[in-house]
C-alpha cells in the first residue's frame, strides 16, 4: 500500500507533538492534585498544632479556646474533633458518633507521635473529606489527639477547574500541533517534490536544472550534493559534444586525407601498370607515392600511440639521460622542416644536464612540441631549453610563432582539436593528436606540461620532470 510522504511526515509530527502534549497535560493535572491535596493537609496540619499548643499552653477553660477555633475554621468549612487515649470524643464540631473509627496501623502511629493524613477519605465520614490526625502528649504520655476534617469538594472544584484550563491549553495546542505538523510536511515534500522534478529533467536529458540548497538539514545538502552532481554532468556532457564535434570533424579530415593519398596512390599504380607514366616520371611519380603512403601510416600510428597510452599499455624503459644530447638530435631531425618555413633551432642547454626518462617517448614529446613550433612559426627561432632546481628538470620549448589566446590554451591538450582548423594538410600534426598524446606521455612520466601564450607573441612550453636519485635507480 502506497502512502503519501506528505500524510507520512503529516502523522510522524502531529503523534510526536501530540503525545508530548497528553504527557505533559497528564503529567501537569497529577502534579496540580497532588499541589491542592497537600496544600489542604500542611492547612490542616497547622490548625490542629495550633489547637493542641493552645490546648497545652491555657490557664483558663479549653471550652472557650475549643469554641473560638470552631467559629474560625467553620468558616473555611473545617471541623474538628478531640478525642482520648481511648478514642472517645471529647469535644467535637461536626462529628455526631462517640468514637473516632481508626484502623489499627493509623492508631499505632498516633500512639508513637505521628502525625497521620489521609487526602481523599468516603467511608468512615458523612461525606468524602480530607483529614489530619494529631497525637495530644501530656508529661510525655499520650492522652489523645485532635481529628481535623475538610470535604474534598472544595479541592475537586479547583482540581477541575484547573483540569478545565487544561484541557482547553490541550485543546489548543492539538489544533496547533496539526497546523504546524501541516505545514513542516508541506515544506519537506515541497523540497522532496523539487528533487524528483530535477532528477526527472536530469534523466530527461536536461543539465542545467538546479535546485535550492542550504546548510540547515540533510535535504538541504542532498540538494547542494545533486547540484554538484549536475554541475559536474553539464561539464561532462559539453565536454562530450565538444569531443563529439572533433570526432566528426576528424572523420572528414581523415576521409579526406585517406581520400587524398589513396587516389594518388592508385593513380600512379594504374599509371605504371597501364604503361602511362614514362621511364622519365616514373621516380618522381614512385616518390609522390611513397611520400602518400608515409602520411597515411603517421595517422595510424597517432591513433595507435594515443590509444595505448590511455590504456595504460605503455611500458616505460626509463634510464639516466643526457639532456642536451637529445635536445640537439631533435633540432637535427627537424633542421630541414624548419628551414622549409624559414626558421632557427637554437639549443641552450649545459653539458651536465641528465634527465630521467623513457628515450623513445621523450623524444617523441620533443619533436612533437617542437613540430607544432616549426608549424605555427615563419621566418621565426625555435629555441630548446634545458634546466634544472633542487626537485625538477626543467626542458622549455619556446618559438616566435603566432601564438594563442587563453581559450586555444585551454584546447590545445584535447584530443582532434587543431588551432587552425582549415588546415587539414599540413605536414605536422594535421590530425590533432599530437599535443594530447605529449600530456600523456608526460604524465606517463609523473611530470606536468604547461603552455604560456598571447596572440602573435610566439608561445612557451614548460615540461617538468622529476630528478631520481641515480643510486637508487641502479639499486
Amino acid at each position: 500500500m502506497k502512502i503519501k510522504t506528505f500524510y507520512q511526515q503529516l502523522l510522524s509530527h502531529f503523534s510526536v507533538i501530540l503525545i508530548t502534549v497528553l504527557v505533559l497535560s497528564l503529567s501537569l493535572t497529577h502534579y496540580l492534585e497532588t499541589v491542592v491535596y497537600e496544600q489542604k493537609t500542611d492547612e490542616l496540619k497547622t490548625y490542629g498544632q495550633a489547637i493542641l499548643t493552645d490546648l497545652r499552653q491555657s490557664t483558663r477553660g479549653s471550652n472557650g479556646i475549643l469554641k473560638t477555633y470552631g467559629h474560625v475554621l467553620d468558616t473555611r468549612a473545617i471541623q474538628y474533633s478531640l478525642f482520648d487515649e481511648h478514642s472517645s470524643i471529647v469535644y467535637s464540631t461536626g462529628l455526631k458518633s462517640p468514637l473516632i473509627e481508626l484502623n489499627q496501623e493509623e492508631w499505632h502511629a498516633l500512639q508513637n507521635g505521628q502525625t497521620v493524613t489521609v487526602k481523599q477519605e468516603f467511608k468512615r465520614f458523612d461525606e468524602a473529606v480530607t483529614f489530619v490526625l494529631l497525637p495530644y502528649f501530656e508529661r510525655q504520655q499520650f492522652v489523645g489527639g485532635v481529628l481535623l476534617t475538610s470535604p474534598i469538594t472544595g479541592s475537586r472544584a479547583i482540581i477541575s477547574q484547573m483540569n478545565h484550563y487544561v484541557l482547553y491549553a490541550t485543546g489548543a495546542a492539538v489544533l496547533l500541533a496539526l497546523l504546524l505538523s501541516g505545514l513542516l510536511s508541506m515544506i519537506h515534500v515541497r523540497r522532496i517534490q523539487r528533487l524528483r522534478r530535477a532528477a526527472a529533467a536530469v534523466a530527461g536529458g536536461d543539465y542545467t536544472v538546479r535546485v535550492p540548497s542550504s546548510e540547515f538539514d540533510e535535504i538541504g545538502e542532498l540538494s547542494r550534493d545533486f547540484n554538484e552532481m549536475t554541475d559536474k554532468l553539464e561539464t561532462s556532457m559539453k565536454e562530450i559534444d565538444t569531443l563529439e564535434k572533433r570526432r566528426r570533424q576528424f572523420m572528414a579530415d581523415v576521409s579526406h586525407e585517406l581520400r587524398t593519398p589513396l587516389t594518388t596512390i592508385r593513380g600512379v599504380i594504374e599509371g605504371l601498370r597501364e604503361r602511362m607514366i614514362s621511364e622519365d616520371e616514373q621516380d618522381k611519380a614512385l616518390q609522390l607515392a611513397q611520400n602518400e603512403s608515409k602520411r597515411l601510416i603517421r595517422l595510424v600510428n597517432e591513433n595507435l600511440d594515443y590509444e595505448k597510452i590511455r590504456a595504460n599499455q605503455i611500458q616505460l624503459n626509463k634510464q639516466r639521460l643526457p639532456l642536451k644530447e637529445l635536445l640537439e638530435m631533435t633540432a637535427d631531425q627537424l633542421e630541414h622542416a624548419a628551414a622549409e618555413r624559414g626558421n632557427t633551432i637554437i639549443v641552450n642547454a649545459s653539458d651536465q644536464l641528465s634527465v630521467f626518462a623513457d628515450y623513445d617517448r621523450l623524444m617523441q614529446i620533443f619533436i612533437n612540441i617542437t613540430k607544432n613550433s616549426i608549424q605555427f612559426c615563419e621566418n621565426g627561432t625555435i629555441t630548446l631549453i634545458a634546466k634544472e632546481n633542487e626537485k625538477e628538470t626543467i626542458i622549455e620549448i619556446a618559438d616566435t610563432g603566432i601564438g594563442m589566446n587563453p581559450a586555444e590554451i585551454e584546447q590545445i591538450w584535447d584530443r582532434f582539436y587543431k588551432a587552425i582548423i582549415s588546415r587539414t594538410s599540413t605536414p605536422y600534426g594535421e590530425f590533432g593528436l599530437g599535443l594530447s598524446i605529449v600530456k600523456q606521455l608526460v604524465l606517463l612520466h609523473e611530470g606536468v606540461i604547461d603552455v604560456q601564450s598571447e596572440k602573435g607573441k610566439g608561445a612557451l612550453f614548460t615540461i617538468r620532470l622529476p630528478k631520481v636519485d641515480t643510486t637508487a635507480v641502479l639499486e
